[in-house]
């Protein structure tokens, strides 16, 4: 299973190593690797909660999601976003654009490409953050089988109960945001946040929808199927939703490792090859989570990642003023996932010997 699920991530890694050796040298070389690595740390709470989105869909979509996915989150996240991200929020044509990218070292008004993704920042943090926010807090406010902090989680959920919660909440953290932490830029970020609710709302209702409707489709399918008539799936639809909705996630989850990939290197194509690696081995690792059945296995792993995913879109909306290292970043995800992968093993130990699994700190 090992071998079938990172096969073509580990053969995408030995080409693109060997091809950034020919063509950069040993410094490229390591330069990509990297970047791989950044890549990784900074994603790896992405994983997880991909893997929970990923487990509702059929084999089909899972395929589509390691093969069409993956290129559109290497070449249209990693390379085309950033390219529309600056020619919008600079107001610069495509030829422009392009042309910087290209030539790292051009400048056009005095800034280089990479200055002008930076500048772009507080657009691309509001955005990614709120829409990271958003999942959080449905993640906390609603009721769940096992709870990991009970404290916390407990209240939350009672409290969750109260309809549009999770919108209020985020407008009010996107106000706070724009008051200090944007104050040159607070019309640009109170409007790329709201586009992130917006977008949040709209890809996650309609997929919600068509969930919705899948009891009834089946049964419906079945009926057709009698009397060889051919029903569309809702499934596909629902299915094709979640897709959407996992590359949002991903465009999210990249903003901060594609800006902080210009610390690291200029070059465009290096920062593209090192990041889709990286890429490659979170997809492969959410697929590799689902096939295991790893989330059953490891029931507060969902909660790491969540707890992760809310700690970044705070990290994204601070870092509208403040910089924030990317290996912070990395950390704090790592750290909440191997937490909750303890936590799961303590718990899964005392089931096995009978006991009773509550925890300090943790729920059933």
């Amino acid at each position: 299973m090992f071998l079938r699920t990172f096969g073509w991530s580990l053969a995408i890694t030995a080409i693109g190593l060997i091809a950034a050796g020919l063509l950069w040298g040993a410094q490229g070389f390591g330069i990509v690797l990297i970047l791989s690595i950044l890549e990784i740390s900074l994603s790896f709470d992405n994983a997880v909660v991909n893997a929970t989105v990923l487990k509702r869909m059929n084999p089909y979509w899972q395929k589509i999601f390691l093969t069409v996915g993956v290129l559109i989150a290497v070449f249209g996240m990693r390379l085309v976003f950033p390219l529309l991200v600056v020619g919008l929020t600079a107001k610069l044509n495509p030829a422009t654009v392009i042309d910087l990218a290209l030539h790292s070292d051009k400048t056009h008004d005095g800034l280089t490409y990479g200055q002008y993704l930076e500048a772009a920042n507080p657009a691309i943090a509001a955005f990614g953050g709120i829409f990271l926010l958003m999942i959080f807090l449905d993640f906390v406010f609603e009721e769940k089988e096992h709870n990991w902090l009970s404290w916390l989680e407990r209240p939350l959920e009672k409290v969750g109960k109260l309809d549009a919660l999770s919108s209020v909440v985020a407008l009010v953290a996107l106000v706070v945001a724009s008051r200090f932490f944007a104050a040159e830029h607070a019309e640009t970020v109170l409007l790329a946040g709201v586009l992130g609710l917006i977008t949040y709302l709209a890809v996650g209702g309609l997929s919600s929808i068509f969930e919705s409707g899948l009891e009834d489709e089946a049964e419906r399918e079945e009926e057709a199927e009698k009397s060889g008539k051919s029903v569309v799936q809702v499934a596909g639809k629902a299915a094709f939703f979640l897709f959407l909705y996992l590359e949002v996630l991903d465009a999210s989850f990249s903003f901060d490792g594609v800006v902080g990939a210009f610390a690291i290197s200029s070059d465009i194509f290096q920062i593209t090859l090192g990041l889709g690696i990286g890429a490659m081995y979170i997809r492969s690792l959410t697929v590799f989570l689902v096939r295991k059945g790893t989330l059953d296995d490891y029931v507060y792993l969902e909660h790491g990642a969540h707890y992760a995913i809310g700690a970044l879109a705070v990290i994204l909306l601070v870092g509208i003023k403040y910089h924030i290292p990317e290996i912070v970043t990395g950390l704090i995800g790592v750290a909440f996932i191997g937490l909750a992968l303890g936590s799961s093993v303590l718990r899964n130990r005392r089931e096995g010997a009978g006991e009773e699994p509550e925890l300090v700190g943790s729920g059933k």
